[in-house]
């Protein structure tokens, strides 16, 4: 999962914009196989183009360029991770998914808002709710139109727990005992009578 649009309240926008800037300047891209990478390549030059269209998409749909966008270096497929902000409901880079490095904040003001416009997605694999108010992480939780969804921590598939989506994301669940069931047994009904 690769949680690429965040919802962050418009009275603290800044700041987390400002702390994950930050963050970001820390990252270590390069080899995936060292345990030290935060950010490894696309997985070929055909992606690498394709993260880099939507990148200037989002720039000439208005969104404003954060940090990022650019590619790294003349070897490998490595690209920057790039934040936009100022990114509306209807930007192709909050519709669509891009597998690479790309990260859209969009505001919201309430609750109400945020759940309706997070569930207006044709994607639904997973989701997060960041919050110190056990009413609202239950109430969100339920809500949501995702198929994993955590709270307060990042998306971390967790051994056991069946992973999967709704909408397009995904053909069923994953990784639990019973989702191995569903997706690698049928279940059939057998009535004899020999009398």
């Amino acid at each position: 999962s690769n949680g690429t649009r965040v919802f962050v309240h418009r009275a603290i926008r800044e700041k987390f914009l400002d702390r994950l800037t930050a963050r970001l300047g820390t990252a270590i891209i390069g080899d995936p196989l060292n345990e030290e990478t935060s950010v490894g390549p696309m997985v070929s030059a055909r992606q690498l183009g394709v993260v880099l269209g939507y990148i200037e998409t989002g720039l000439k749909e208005g969104a404003r360029l954060v940090t990022g966008g650019r590619q790294i270096g003349n070897a490998g497929f490595y690209i920057e991770p790039t934040v936009f902000a100022d990114v509306t409901d209807d930007m192709t880079i909050a519709r669509e998914e891009i597998f690479g490095p790309v990260l859209s904040v969009l505001d919201f003001d309430d609750e109400e808002e945020v759940i309706a416009r997070a569930n207006d997605s044709h994607y639904g694999l997973a989701a997060t709710v960041w919050t110190s108010s056990l009413r609202t992480a239950l109430d969100a939780t339920a809500r949501l139109e995702a198929g994993y969804v955590q709270v307060n921590q990042n998306l971390t598939i967790q051994p056991n727990l069946s992973y999967g989506g709704f909408g397009r994301s995904g053909l069923g669940k994953e990784a639990s005992l019973e989702a191995m069931q569903e997706h690698f047994t049928r279940k059939k009904t057998i009535v004899l009578n020999f009398g």
